[in-house]
């Protein structure tokens, strides 16, 4: 070989050197997502040119994807693809529509969540804490607590195994949602109707502000309060100790489904609205003295015997309380022994204090003994608690009626699919 030869070859290399390092074709590695071209769609595979450094193949199990764009592929699409092998028996870059198509999917929902975008999710099953949602290709969660008004199953008693048969009679349908939550890693996936609900009712409180009347009927009674749906779609709560002046055990004691009533809004809290019925009345304790002072003997017919004592109705409006220290002057063993429901006695007036709703009885005749009644005013403190203070039991007595979201509720339904 001449060194003319030589000198040739040299520079050639040099150039090609040079070519590399000025064009830098990175090759993909496994676990890259990168941008590919459909160049062919043969029976049961997916051929894709990638950025023009090589041919990847996309086969099996490997085309079905997470998201709905990979359905129905022709020569010319760009898509995405994850590398699953540089090089297989053909030599060619084997790539995944699946795994790309999920991180995308993942990625679609972290999006929507930041965007507070509406989405179509889809009821798979029911559980105790709420619906297992067919969110695009995912899988997700919807609270019990994130349902809309609508949906919601309110059950007398807060029963478990009803609340489920209220639940799974949603499976197969649609729901409009929102994603509240969307952690890859933990594959946690939760969405929310109660969101798009409340949009659509913030134009609505617009119109409405603490202190006014509204009209309204009752559509659900619980434990803790009754239900008021009033306006455009609107439904607000009337907790019990808002219900009336007088001590009731339980709502329906006044009120049943169906009863049209009058209420005032005394709360706006987003999409709660809290309602009550009493403050719309006078209230009979501004005048009490006008009836009953301290001394009278009167005739009183016991509500509830409880251990501590008495619960008295002196009228429909005026109840007080008979400590069991003022029942008699002999020890008591059991108070419902010598004290019958709905019997009435004669009883002596011991106290009354209007502001606080609080009027003390004894037995007429019965001498009493002078000790501090604990468990009285603990009763008495409890039914006149600040606003604020009122407020937070309200609201936790309205969360424990709805089952809460955690994971043991989604491993509990999975663990049983599992089984199946």
């Amino acid at each position: 070989m001449s060194n003319l030869e030589s000198e040739d070859k040299g520079v050639q290399k040099q150039n090609f050197k040079a070519l590399l390092e000025a064009y830098q074709i990175n090759i993909p590695q496994v676990g890259d997502v990168v941008e590919c071209e459909v160049i062919a769609l043969d029976k049961g595979s997916v051929r894709l040119d990638i950025a023009g450094v090589t041919v990847g193949v996309v086969r099996g199990q490997e085309l079905f994807a997470e998201s709905s764009e990979y359905s129905s592929l022709k020569v010319g699409d760009k898509v995405e693809a994850t590398v699953i092998d540089s090089e297989n028996e053909n030599s060619e870059m084997e790539l995944s529509f699946r795994i790309a198509g999920f991180k995308k999917a993942w990625g679609n929902m972290r999006k929507y969540s930041k965007d507070e975008t509406i989405i179509k999710a889809k009821v798979l099953a029911a559980n105790k804490g709420g619906l297992i949602m067919q969110v695009d290709a995912l899988s997700g969660f919807m609270p019990v607590s994130q349902l809309s008004p609508d949906n919601y199953p309110r059950v007398s008693g807060g029963d478990k195994q009803r609340i489920l048969e209220k639940l799974q009679e949603l499976v197969g349908k649609e729901f409009d949602v929102k994603v509240i939550d969307a952690d890859e890693r933990e594959e946690k996936l939760i969405v929310s109707e109660k969101a798009v609900w409340e949009d659509s009712q913030k134009a609505v409180l617009d119109a409405f502000k603490i202190g006014d009347e509204v009209a309204g009927e009752v559509s659900a009674l619980t434990s803790f309060g009754a239900f008021i749906k009033f306006g455009e779609g609107l439904e607000g709560l009337v907790h019990i100790s808002e219900i009336a002046w007088k001590r009731i055990d339980h709502p329906r004691d006044v009120l049943k489904v169906g009863d049209k009533v009058k209420a005032q809004i005394i709360q706006l809290d987003k999409s709660k609205i809290y309602l009550s019925i009493k403050r719309l009345v006078d209230d009979p304790w501004k005048n009490v003295k006008d009836k009953y002072q301290v001394g009278d003997v009167v005739k009183g017919k016991v509500l509830k015997a409880e251990p501590f004592g008495l619960m008295v109705a002196l009228d429909a409006e005026i109840h007080g309380l008979a400590h069991i220290s003022e029942l008699s002057d002999k020890s008591i063993t059991n108070i419902k022994d010598d004290f019958k429901v709905n019997e009435e006695y004669d009883f002596e007036i011991v106290s009354l204090e209007p502001p606080e709703h609080r009027l003390g009885l004894r037995i007429a005749g019965v001498k009493g003994k002078k000790t501090i009644k604990k468990t009285e005013d603990k009763i008495e403190e409890k039914k006149e608690e600040p606003e604020d203070e009122k407020k937070k039991e309200i609201e936790k007595e309205i969360e424990s009626q709805e089952d809460k979201t955690d994971d043991e509720d989604k491993k509990d339904l999975d663990e049983k699919e599992t089984k199946e």
